[in-house]
């Protein structure tokens, strides 16, 4: 295919949960996509998947893979469970988009963002919030050094969850598979797009604490106080335990303006030297439907900003360019979960190299 063509392109889907269904409807509303296949550990799922989204159940990730029609696996496992399927796919020439979190440590990230560039392929984090316009246009600011000197950069993540949810599955809650509780899971997109705002962090110290859940091996309540590379200092605030679940906030403050957003939302923005067009920010933003959030349901999110996403990742294959959040980019919001993890277990302030 030559740069500046049609970009028609094939995916398919490895695990067939409530995830992945997000990704097919998104996959199925980008022009140039389409959705080949999927496959599960178990047949009997994959067949109900292909049914209800019309495409080829393969009984093996090694039958899909063999599909030439497929260029794009998307990976939809559980969190601890990314690593064998993406190294499998970029090995098989695929490219790879995969549910946050990449993995479930930074060294099983590098893993995958090796494979891929061994083979030459696109690897991504899926971080559909970056897609949103409210995002976008509070990092147009920050680019444009409207904040001034960065002050302080916070996000809060008071979710909740019930104990059926994390009895759903026998995955859920584990070190293992799912990596961690309410930071990996959960806040990790908030985690993802205070580096992406605020840049990297210097230090971190944390403490976590499980309080409201049982038979669960992670934490359902965290808080991490950090020290941004720029010199700015910041608070983490994560639980699946605050009934009935509160809408996600980020707050970020500078010298010369300050910005406060809830889910999709921009619910203040005020800045030192105004601009035309500042009084019409304070206004519902949303890509799409608005969404509820996963506050309080993890199925009521929307998949409008996959669908974004998705865009960005084919269009950077047709170009030949990186995608917008590259695997080497998504490993950083995992990299600092662990050493907030790290500081917690450790008592101790966590330098980040």
């Amino acid at each position: 295919m030559q740069r500046g063509e049609h970009l028609s392109l094939g995916f398919g889907i490895v695990g067939c949960g409530m995830i992945s269904r997000f990704h097919a409807r998104a996959i199925n509303e980008v022009a140039g996509a389409k959705l080949i296949g999927c496959t599960s550990l178990l047949l009997d799922e994959a067949q109900k998947f292909g049914a209800e989204f019309q495409c080829q159940p393969f009984a093996s990730l090694h039958e899909m893979l063999a599909d030439s029609s497929v260029n794009i696996v998307t990976i939809c496992t559980p969190s601890g469970a990314h690593l064998d399927p993406a190294v499998a796919a970029a090995n098989a020439g695929k490219h790879v988009l995969v549910e946050k979190p990449l993995e479930v440590t930074a060294a099983r990230c590098q893993k995958i963002v090796d494979a891929a560039q061994r083979k030459g392929v696109h690897v991504a984090t899926v971080f559909p919030s970056r897609f949103h316009n409210c995002w976008k246009t509070v990092k147009t600011a920050m680019d444009a050094g409207r904040f001034g000197t960065l002050s302080l950069g916070d996000a809060f993540v008071k979710w909740f969850r019930t104990q059926e949810y994390y009895d759903s599955g026998q995955w859920r809650g584990t070190w293992e598979l799912d990596g961690g509780g309410a930071l990996m899971n959960q806040a990790i997109h908030s985690v993802d797009l205070l580096l992406w705002l605020m840049g990297p962090v210097e230090s971190v110290t944390a403490k976590v604490a499980t309080r409201s859940h049982k038979r669960i091996e992670v934490e359902d309540i965290a808080v991490a106080t950090l020290q941004f590379r720029s010199g700015a200092l910041g608070v983490i605030e994560a639980t699946t335990g605050s009934f009935p679940g509160l809408s996600k906030r980020i707050e970020l403050h500078g010298s010369t303006g300050s910005v406060i957003v809830e889910e999709q939302e921009i619910k203040h923005w005020a800045f030192a030297q105004p601009l035309t067009g500042d009084d019409q920010v304070i206004r519902p933003v949303n890509l799409g439907v608005a969404s509820q959030g996963g506050a309080g349901d993890p199925s009521s999110i929307g998949h409008a900003a996959h669908a974004e996403q998705f865009r960005n990742f084919m269009g950077a294959i047709q170009r030949g360019a990186e995608p917008a959040i590259a695997g080497a980019e998504g490993s950083r919001s995992v990299e600092l979960i662990e050493a907030i993890y790290r500081s917690a277990r450790e008592n101790r302030a966590v330098v980040i190299p």
